[in-house]
């Protein structure tokens, strides 16, 4: 099912500046029992992210109706939200009356190995390079070019790549946050200048602060991170990938990261179960 501003139908107006521009938002939200996980928290982003672009927010109430509308019938699929800034004329100036496009698409949730899970991914370094951009660094804006020609890298041998700035410092994966354990403490990139903050990032961080998991959220070179005992990626979608193999070293299930993933299912479950 496809929703653009309410109504059920597949055609955007040719002149929407999210099509010209990339000028909005989204989120890729997992739903599970006709429930959308971390609604709250996907939500608080995409507003964050219309403040930053200066994109009327919509009023929420009838967001969360249509979201209601896709999702309830849902066993278990993806949602995209998307946000754009409407329509426009040519250039970049926008409208003086901005009407926010709002598009709501259903897909099929990814039939990932459950060995990604369980034994862990194989991972490379890509070449791409994030630019560098304190302004938009943190949110999902519809521009992803730069992860559109990382992903082109690599066909079916890896599962996933993880991208430097071009201060050669480690920021994410092409559709994940980046963790390591290094001596029991654990660390994510900083996402200042360039990356995502990703929902399942901010919720590992709680975890980690609530159960005394020592952690810090630093600049990290790529030599730093090979030295890891431990590697996981994560996005709200996936979960919690750990890492096996990457640039030729391989890495255990250590139990940090088998620490962090018992308290994420306990932490999934009573998030549903209070938007019962």
């Amino acid at each position: 099912m496809i929703l653009i501003n309410g109504e059920q139908r597949d055609t955007l107006e040719i002149t929407d500046r999210g099509l010209h521009y990339g000028d909005g938002l989204f989120e890729t939200i997992e739903i599970s029992q006709g429930r959308p996980v971390f609604l709250t928290r996907h939500l608080a982003r995409l507003k964050t992210g219309c403040q930053v672009l200066h994109l009327p927010y919509p009023k929420e109430t009838l967001l969360l109706d249509e979201i209601q509308h896709v999702s309830r019938s849902v066993d278990h699929g993806i949602l995209k939200l998307m946000l754009t800034r409407g329509s426009g004329g040519r250039g970049y100036r926008q409208p003086e009356v901005i009407h926010t496009t709002r598009l709501l698409a259903l897909y099929p949730f990814p039939d990932y190995p459950a060995y990604y899970k369980s034994e862990g991914i194989n991972a490379r370094f890509c070449t791409s390079r994030l630019g560098l951009n304190p302004m938009l660094a943190g949110i999902k804006h519809n521009n992803r070019l730069e992860q559109v020609l990382a992903r082109a890298e690599w066909q079916d041998e890896f599962q996933e790549g993880l991208m430097l700035n071009l201060n050669e410092q480690v920021i994410e994966g092409t559709m994940t946050n980046l963790f390591l354990v290094k001596e029991g403490v654990l660390y994510t990139p900083e996402i200042v200048l360039s990356g995502i903050r990703g929902v399942l990032r901010e919720i590992i961080l709680e975890i980690a602060k609530i159960n005394n998991i020592p952690f810090k959220v630093t600049s990290l070179t790529q030599e730093f991170v090979l030295l890891a005992d431990e590697l996981f990626v994560t996005n709200s979608v996936i979960g919690i990938w750990p890492v096996k193999s990457l640039a030729g070293k391989t890495y255990t299930l250590g139990s940090v990261t088998q620490k962090i993933s018992h308290y994420l299912a306990e932490y999934k479950t009573s998030e549903q179960g209070s938007a019962c």
